[in-house]
């Protein structure tokens, strides 16, 4: 059996734009309608989670300006996923929640209080997806120059992550007494102070707040560069990975757990999710067909356009400068933004000009799963089968078609073949990653 997650791309945003089916939403993207929809629909398919995308500022390095960053609506509107969480908590029982939190720009007390709170609220089932975020333009919304180089980055949040987690186990257990009798709410002698002295960040602590039904809300991660990895293996319950066929699918996750073991970590502890966007159809040849219209929309110059626009973002380079036709040009040693996505990109532009890396170009799936139900889901057994790992990351567009297809159609046929869960065992979310 293997877990499934949903990654909702946009964040809290605008969903499924300028897409078919994409319904209201379109008009109501603020309105907690739609994403209480799909937590009702993935709770019923028994989805361990949703995990909601961040970004803290409007990109405008394509084409030096804003432009189309705005008309593509890339990166923007993004408002707080946690406050859409602490509402989608009210509406399942089981289905965990993860919003994504920047170590560089959230100050460690204020996050451990925040998904403290969160982990409160969903009765043990929130987490938090930690990044370093990857933009100057953030960093100087939060009063610097610039962002800090790239592995200096993971640097500080390993540090971030261990005052959180201090802070997550002030509170020991027990602490919580409520003893009307004596008058007692809590047991001064379990909650202390952790005095925490470290060379980016210090708090004396202790959380002013008791910990959740989990202890240590869950912790996600999707880093791919060497330290981004190290970071995961470290510090996360998940990690989300995007490694592009079944060889390097092998070999990230071997890495992972090699890493683990260097913290005294066994590999159950770490749940490795590899990223999808399955292609359903009624039929085999009706999915192959959905496909090559995608794909047939790609080759337009307001497509490319957009497209540019999202690698202007990813690498801090401004690809409008480029010529279309000409080969990518190569940028090592010259992306301190997301280092490990740009190098994915740099890997399959091989004999390809950027034009047509862009157009071929697949940002978010492991593997291509085209076909019925039926066919995707036997590819997804054979897949781990294969290499292994724990289950997928659906990626796919937050809109009630696509959610159907999913959770009525292949979820079932999973099911029907033993490989993902029928119901739910365990009282939180970390429970339910750790039940196989």
């Amino acid at each position: 059996m293997f877990h499934l997650g949903w990654f909702v791309g946009n964040g809290y945003s605008v969903q499924s734009w300028r897409r078919d089916w994409a319904g209201t939403d379109n008009d109501d993207w603020w309105s907690p309608s739609l994403y209480s929809d799909a937590a009702r629909a993935l709770e019923r398919a028994c989805f361990d989670f949703m995990v909601f995308q961040d970004g803290l500022m409007v990109p405008d390095i394509f084409g030096g300006d804003m432009q189309a960053d705005l008309k593509y609506a890339q990166e923007i509107p993004r408002s707080d996923p946690t406050a859409m969480v602490a509402v989608l908590t009210q509406v399942t029982k089981n289905l965990g929640y993860i919003p994504t939190i920047s170590t560089s720009f959230y100050p460690p007390f204020m996050a451990a209080r925040m998904l403290a709170t969160l982990d409160q609220l969903s009765g043990g089932h929130a987490g938090g997806n930690l990044v370093t975020s990857a933009s100057d333009r953030a960093a100087q919304n939060f009063g610097l120059e610039g962002h800090h180089d790239h592995d200096l980055r993971y640097v500080m949040a390993e540090e971030w992550a261990d005052l959180v987690t201090q802070l997550w186990d002030s509170w020991e257990p027990g602490a919580v007494v409520m003893d009307t009798s004596r008058g007692v709410f809590a047991d001064y002698t379990k909650v202390r102070p952790i005095h925490f002295e470290g060379e980016h960040y210090s708090s004396r602590g202790p959380l002013n707040t008791p910990p959740g039904p989990q202890g240590r809300p869950v912790i996600s991660q999707a880093g791919g560069s060497p330290a981004g990895r190290e970071f995961g293996a470290r510090f996360a319950d998940v990690i989300f990975c995007v490694p592009n066929g079944l060889d390097s699918m092998k070999a990230y996750r071997a890495d992972i757990h090699k890493r683990m073991e260097a913290y005294g970590r066994a590999p159950e502890e770490c749940k490795i999710l590899f990223m999808v966007d399955p292609i359903i159809g009624e039929t085999d040849q009706i999915a192959r067909d959905i496909a090559a219209a995608r794909a047939a929309a790609k080759t337009t110059d307001e497509y490319v356009e957009e497209h540019l626009s999202v690698m202007s973002y990813f690498s801090g380079i401004d690809f409008s400068a480029f010529d279309l036709d000409q080969p990518m040009p190569n940028l090592d040693g010259k992306v301190n933004a997301q280092q490990s996505t740009m190098a994915r990109y740099q890997k399959d532009a091989a004999g390809k000009t950027l034009r047509e890396l862009v157009i071929e170009h697949n940002m978010v799936a492991t593997i291509d799963l085209v076909g019925s139900a039926d066919t995707v889901a036997r590819r997804m057994g054979e897949v781990i089968d294969e290499v292994g790992g724990d289950g997928f990351l659906l990626s796919g567009p937050l809109n009630r078609k696509n959610l159907a297809e999913i959770t009525d159609g292949l979820v079932p046929a999973l099911k029907r073949r033993g490989l993902t869960r029928s119901s739910y065992t365990g009282a939180t979310l970390r429970d339910n990653l750790r039940e196989f």
